[in-house]
């Protein structure tokens, strides 16, 4: 009966958390667009609307963790809440936002918290809990892929309203937006997995992150998550700038980012799929494998329009293969009681690492006039992380064993 209760309640329960993970990702994923227009509005180098951008990676990996305790212990919808309110705060300032500290602290520190509070951390946890356990794998992937087609589709959206009513109104009709998918919360009411048993339900936050905590297991998944931040990020922030140098088309630049995203949806259903049939650390380090390979093959090659949509389209496929895995085998190492905080610590990994590839990717960049060293320092995480998960247990950690 609990099953098959979970089973009826996972279909609303999914759309709707992809509406948030759609329109929020969606939105973080166009502050690229008003780069240009604020600088030339202000007269700001570029450097400082970057380090606002910057910051908010910061502010939503040091978010993430504590928007996961804040879920577990007030509930989801009122966490969802909380972030979606400073989200749509943050975007107010920032139109209003006339100094780069004004737009630190709006586009930064609090849209950064509201994508916290909007993301992954929280919502896959209430995928997680409404899943059965057969079907949580790809669960997991339908919502991340809901985020990467946001990234895909409402870009193009926002640049078009950019160019009919300014960015500082476009970015009030994304703090609307935000605001709008609260609607959906109704829809939210994931009962609690049929697993877990009553002495993991009595053990508290504190119990399980201690145990996390001293567990080599968690703290390989820790590690080897920096590297997809750095990744990810780096190629976000300075592969269109790459493309452009080497090929001499800014537009191919641009599209590159398209083809990764759209490759990115199929690539994170796929790796869905995939986790609910093969051990999730073995495709982890598969994936990471797959990464350091193309990353090396693209650097060694000279660049050519053909290698740079070689490499979108594959890189692309592997892009959030990592999330649905990695928050996946947390849930199923750890239990789903609190997954949210759980892999928000882990998700701090990621963002440490993001903001290490947007920072380095510019200073070495300004350091040797390429891009080639923090390149190859990508190479190398990469290959860690695809070391880093070959000596994980998967094997779920039993209440009162120490870990």
């Amino acid at each position: 009966m609990t099953q098959q209760r979970t089973a009826d309640n996972l279909t609303p329960i999914l759309m709707a958390t992809s509406i948030i993970l759609l329109v929020g990702f969606g939105i973080r994923a166009s502050f690229g667009v008003f780069q240009v227009p604020i600088a030339e509005e202000f007269d700001w180098p570029r450097s400082d609307f970057s380090m606002a951008i910057a910051v908010q990676n910061l502010a939503w990996g040091i978010g993430q963790p504590f928007f996961g305790m804040f879920a577990e212990k007030y509930g989801d919808r009122k966490a969802i809440i909380l972030g979606a309110c400073m989200y749509a705060v943050g975007l107010v300032i920032a139109s209003n936002a006339g100094t780069p500290f004004g737009q630190v602290m709006s586009s930064g520190v609090l849209v950064g918290l509201g994508v916290a509070g909007t993301g992954f951390g929280v919502v896959l946890a209430i995928v997680g809990r409404a899943a059965s356990p057969e079907k949580r794998s790809m669960a997991l992937g339908i919502a991340t892929a809901a985020g990467s087609s946001g990234q895909v589709l409402i870009p193009p959206v926002t640049q078009f309203f950019e160019s009919q009513f300014g960015w500082d109104s476009t970015m009030l009709i994304m703090a609307v937006a935000i605001l709008a998918t609260l609607a959906v919360l109704p829809y939210l009411k994931a009962p609690p997995p049929p697993e877990v048993t009553r002495a993991a339900a009595e053990e508290t936050l504190w119990q399980v992150l201690g145990r996390a905590s001293r567990d080599p297991n968690y703290i390989l998944l820790f590690l080897g998550f920096f590297s997809c931040g750095y990744q990810l990020a780096f190629i976000t922030a300075h592969f269109p700038a790459l493309v452009t140098e080497a090929c001499g088309s800014a537009a191919l630049g641009a599209a590159s980012i398209t083809l990764i995203g759209i490759t990115n949806i199929f690539g994170t259903l796929l790796a869905g799929k995939l986790g609910g049939i093969y051990r999730r650390k073995t495709l982890l380090s598969i994936i990471y494998t797959l990464r350091t390979v193309i990353a090396i093959g693209f650097i060694m090659l000279p660049p050519t329009p053909l290698t740079v949509i070689i490499f979108s389209l594959s890189m692309g496929a592997l892009w959030l293969a990592t999330v649905p895995l990695t928050s996946g085998l947390i849930g199923y190492l750890y239990g789903m009681k609190y997954m949210g905080t759980l892999y928000g610590f882990v998700f701090l990994s990621h963002q440490l690492g993001g903001f290490l590839g947007v920072y380095l990717g510019g200073t070495l960049y300004d350091a040797y006039g390429s891009y080639d060293v923090v390149w190859w320092v990508g190479i190398a995480v990469g290959a860690f992380s695809a070391l880093a998960h070959l000596p994980i247990k998967e094997e779920p950690q039993t209440f009162g064993q120490p870990a």
